[in-house]
C-alpha cells in the first residue's frame, strides 16, 4: 500500500453529519494551534478516551543521551501530522488537540527520551519537505515507498493496506473491476491516490474506456462526507482509516473488497539526520520489547497492525 492519506473542496459536512463523522476530523495523513482542520470541522469520537497515558513510560538514559544535540537543547520533538486520519491523528473535541495512536506513539518516544513533544497539524503533502527546517520528525500515517524513501529516512513502526468504501447497500452497485468513469475519493498525496487510482485510470484510459473521475481531498474526513452524501461512488485510504469511517458514520458506509498491498508505515525523519534516525528505531524498539507499543494499538483497536521488528529504510517494492 502506499500512503496516505493526507485540501479539500468546498462541501462541508451538515452540523450533525459531522458529529456522526466524530473523529474523522483531518488531513495525512497537521499544527495543534489550530480551531479545526484545514477545509473542515473537528470533533472527537468516544475513542479518543483510548490516549496514552505517557507518564506511564520511564525515562531511558541510555537512549536520551544519544539525542542529537540540538533536540536536546530544546528539550522538545517537534512532529508534523495531518491531523485528519482517524484514528491514527485526528483533533479531539476541543478542536485543538491533537489525539489518535500515532500521536501516542509520538508521546512515548518522547517519554522515553525525555524530552516534551509538540505534533502540529501539517498538510499531508507538506510534512515531509519540513523535516529539519520545522519538523524533527513526521508521524503521520506515512505508507514507505521507494519515492518517499529517496527523500526522508524512514523508522517502521507499523502496517496497513488499502481499503475501499462505499455506501451502505451499494446502492451505486459499484465494483472494483468496473472503476472507469466512476467518481472515486481519496486523499491529497497518498498512495491511494498515486500509485493505485492513477495506474487504474491509465488502464481506463489506454482501452479507451471513460476516465476515473478521481476527487482528491486535502482532508479525508472531506472524502468521507462525500461518500456518506452520496456525491461519490467510493472512496479508497489505508485499512485502518476506512475501518474507523464506518464505525464513525452510523452504518452509512460499508467495506468494499478485501484489503491489499499491506506495507510498513514510517516515521519519517529527515534524509540527513541519520543519527536521529538511529535513536528513533531503538526507541521504538524498546516501546515494541517493554509491551508500550501493543498497549497504544490495542488502546485504539489497531493491534492488527502491529509489527515485530522495527527497521531504517526497509526495503519495499
Amino acid at each position: 500500500m502506499l500512503i496516505s492519506r493526507k485540501p479539500l473542496g468546498n462541501s462541508k459536512l451538515r452540523a450533525m453529519t459531522v458529529l456522526a463523522i466524530g473523529a474523522l476530523a483531518l488531513s495525512a495523513c497537521t499544527n495543534a494551534s489550530q480551531n479545526a482542520t484545514p477545509g473542515g470541522a473537528s470533533t472527537e469520537s468516544g475513542s479518543a478516551k483510548a490516549s496514552f497515558d505517557p507518564s506511564t513510560i520511564t525515562k531511558d538514559d541510555s537512549l536520551a543521551a544519544m539525542v542529537p544535540a540540538a533536540i536536546k537543547s530544546k528539550g522538545t520533538l517537534t512532529v508534523g501530522s495531518d491531523t485528519s486520519y482517524a484514528p491514527a491523528e485526528f483533533l479531539g473535541s476541543d478542536g485543538q488537540t491533537p489525539v489518535g495512536y500515532d500521536v501516542d506513539i509520538a508521546k512515548a518516544i518522547g517519554a522515553t527520551l525525555g524530552l516534551k513533544v509538540q505534533v502540529q497539524t501539517a498538510e499531508f503533502t507538506g510534512i515531509l519537505p519540513a523535516l529539519g527546517p520545522k519538523y524533527d520528525l513526521g508521524i503521520s500515517s506515512f505508507t514507505i515507498n521507494p519515492e518517499r524513501l529517496a527523500a526522508v529516512n524512514f523508522v517502521s513502526y507499523f502496517n496497513a493496506g488499502t481499503a475501499w468504501a462505499v455506501q451502505k447497500g451499494n446502492p451505486k452497485k459499484f465494483s472494483m473491476d468496473d472503476v472507469c468513469g466512476k467518481s472515486i475519493g481519496v486523499q491529497t498525496g497518498t498512495v491511494q491516490e498515486d500509485p493505485d487510482l492513477s495506474a487504474r485510470n491509465k488502464k481506463c484510459t489506454d482501452a479507451g474506456k471513460k476516465a476515473i473521475d478521481i476527487i482528491t481531498l486535502k482532508n479525508q474526513t472531506d472524502v468521507t462526507t462525500r461518500l456518506v452524501n452520496g456525491s461519490i461512488d467510493a472512496m479508497a485510504a489505508d485499512s485502518p482509516i476506512i475501518g474507523y469511517a464506518l464505525s464513525q458514520t452510523n452504518g452509512q458506509l460499508e467495506r468494499l473488497g478485501d484489503v491489499y498491498d499491506a506495507a510498513p508505515q514510517g516515521i519519517a525523519v529527515a534524509k540527513s539526520d541519520t543519527a536521529l534516525a538511529d535513536v528513533i528505531q531503538k526507541t521504538v524498539t524498546k516501546l515494541i520489547a517493554d509491551g508500550s507499543y501493543k498497549k497504544i494499538l490495542d488502546g485504539w483497536g489497531n493491534a492488527d497492525g502491529a509489527i515485530t521488528k522495527s527497521e531504517i529504510n526497509p526495503a519495499v517494492s
